[in-house]
């Protein structure tokens, strides 16, 4: 009898420690797989979006440079739409995924969203925009990529 005991302190001295390490480690991961769905369903939209963009070339939101063209009133309507859904994207993108604390992996997939806010920056006519845009959206969101859009314009935030 006391081999068994002995031996159920053995299993509840090093069990113990041993299942809570195995619940952090499966949290962690079932976290970090959580994040990268979030984050795969996030890329999903926004290559749904560049295809509506795609498909609406007369718009010319490729170009970077100032343009002067004249859009009849439903180009202009189709652009405006198709600004708000890329700002509702980012504004659940920033949500999402940002945050003041982030790891280094949680940073990357961060700095990729930052990198396409500053590609849409750039360009004057979603910049001239953004004010209407935002409008309603997350303050922490819009003060940030009101932020990006100064910087890309050339000014300080």
């Amino acid at each position: 009898m006391t081999i068994l005991e002995a031996l159920s302190y053995i299993v509840t001295i090093l069990g113990f420690p041993v299942a809570i390490y195995v619940f952090v480690y499966e949290h962690r991961r079932r976290q970090r797989t959580e994040e990268s769905e979030l984050h795969r369903n996030l890329s999903e939209e926004y290559d749904n979006f560049l295809r509506l963009a795609l498909d609406n070339a007369d718009l010319l939101l490729w170009r970077r440079s100032a343009t002067p063209a004249s859009f009849t009133e439903e180009q202009l309507e189709r652009r405006d739409i198709l600004f708000r859904m890329l700002v509702s994207l980012f504004e659940k993108a920033y949500i999402i995924l940002y945050s003041d604390d982030m790891d280094r992996e949680a940073r990357r997939r961060w700095l990729s969203w930052e990198d396409d806010m500053r590609d849409w920056c750039r360009r004057a006519e979603f910049r001239a925009l953004l004010p209407v845009l935002l409008e309603g959206e997350d303050d922490a969101f819009s003060a940030r990529i009101r932020a990006i859009a100064a910087e890309e314009a050339g000014a300080k935030p």
